[in-house]
């Protein structure tokens, strides 16, 4: 089984493996310190205005790691160089862009997820924006109208979903678990691991699917069972993947993870062959957006960078160096993730606006369930 470096980031995770073949695509992500995206210099005699016009500030997530060629790409082609400011996870960007309101810290926002898409729509931080260069396909990541549709263009996309060790199951000579309603037997005690909801994004993600999959008066009781259970709760991603899972870095004890639907594709072993896999019927889908900031110095150069990034060089880029699916679906995936991972086609939905209307309250509840 290959060995690979993991960080938590907003929309997935960025497993890197160490094999050769994925060094290249390791370079980006450990870049995450960078604070510009491409280099162009200009001549001695260009005003600082016309400096200016052509600088295009990008407010992100921390783990904004897009292939670098492909962002000289962009600078050659417009002309604009893209600065980057980088803010948290999906919740404290979005938290920054509303208190940012009268006063914008730059002209396009990427990193803001379905679960946050209502949070700075309604506060009316960002200007309509529809991309003719955005694929057909993109549509069915299109949010609810009033809810982003028209305003937060799709970007791409990778659902968090319950992952099992394969390999581990099959050596200890047990039956994986087939859904969430397993994952409260007695046979699996002890075998999972999971960030928490409070503070992690993909442990956020986890947990309405719970709340889609059970209802408002079934989500609790189904915690309460899974703590029984001995979940193993951590504080973020990383942790729960590269110290707990059987199959992250090899050293942990536990088979079952949350994780996303593109994980399998970084436990391949030496036949090519992934040995971990996603359970489908267990995703809430992760999708992450992009959108004009509403009183930006640059806006034309904000809508020229969200036309690049439904274009096709940044769409193919997406699976190797921010680990998660393009939206365009007529973009081939690398050979190993198309031998090894599939989108999940069927997730657990929880609308938009509902997780905003009730995301403390069930934050609240969650710490309540699990902290007994």
């Amino acid at each position: 089984m290959s060995k690979f470096h993991v960080t938590e980031r907003e929309g997935g995770p960025h497993p890197v493996p160490t094999t050769v073949a994925a060094l290249a695509a390791g370079v980006a992500v450990l870049a995450t310190s960078a604070c510009s995206v491409s280099d162009t210099k200009t001549t001695s005699s260009a005003s600082a205005s016309d400096a200016k016009s052509k600088t295009v500030t990008l407010v992100t997530h921390e783990s904004w790691a897009p292939d670098k060629a492909v962002m000289d790409e962009f600078t050659k082609q417009t002309g604009y160089t893209v600065k980057v400011s980088k803010s948290g996870d999906a919740g404290t960007l979005a938290n920054k862009l509303v208190l940012a309101k009268n006063n914008p810290t730059g002209d396009v926002v990427f990193g803001i997820d379905n679960t946050f898409a209502s949070r700075v729509t309604k506060e009316g931080v960002l200007e309509p924006y529809t991309s003719k260069a955005a694929a057909a396909s993109t549509s069915t990541y299109d949010l609810p109208d009033g809810q982003g549709k028209g305003v937060l263009s799709p970007i791409d996309t990778a659902s968090v979903c319950v992952n099992v060790d394969d390999a581990w199951f099959t050596k200890n000579n047990k039956k994986k678990p087939a859904g969430l309603d397993d994952l409260t037997k007695p046979e699996y005690k002890n075998l999972m691991v999971a960030p928490g909801a409070s503070s992690s994004s993909p442990g956020m993600a986890f947990f309405p699917a719970t709340v889609g999959k059970y209802g408002e008066n079934g989500w609790k009781p189904y915690w309460t069972k899974l703590m029984s259970n001995g979940l193993k709760l951590t504080s973020g991603w990383s942790d729960a993947w590269n110290v707990d899972y059987t199959a992250g870095e090899g050293k942990g004890s536990r088979p079952i993870v949350v994780s996303y639907d593109s994980s399998p594709a970084f436990t391949v072993d030496g036949a090519g062959k992934s040995t971990t896999s996603a359970l489908g019927n267990t995703c809430f889908r992760s999708n992450e957006y992009a959108g004009v900031i509403k009183g930006a110095k640059n806006p034309e150069g904000a809508k020229a960078f969200i036309d690049f990034m439904n274009g096709k060089s940044f769409q193919k880029s997406l699976p190797n160096s921010m680990y998660v699916f393009p939206v365009d679906s007529s973009v081939e995936l690398p050979p190993e993730w198309a031998k090894t991972v599939k989108p999940a086609e069927k997730t657990i939905d929880v609308s938009p606006a509902q997780i905003d209307e009730k995301r403390q309250t069930w934050l609240t509840q969650w710490k309540d369930v699990t902290s007994k």
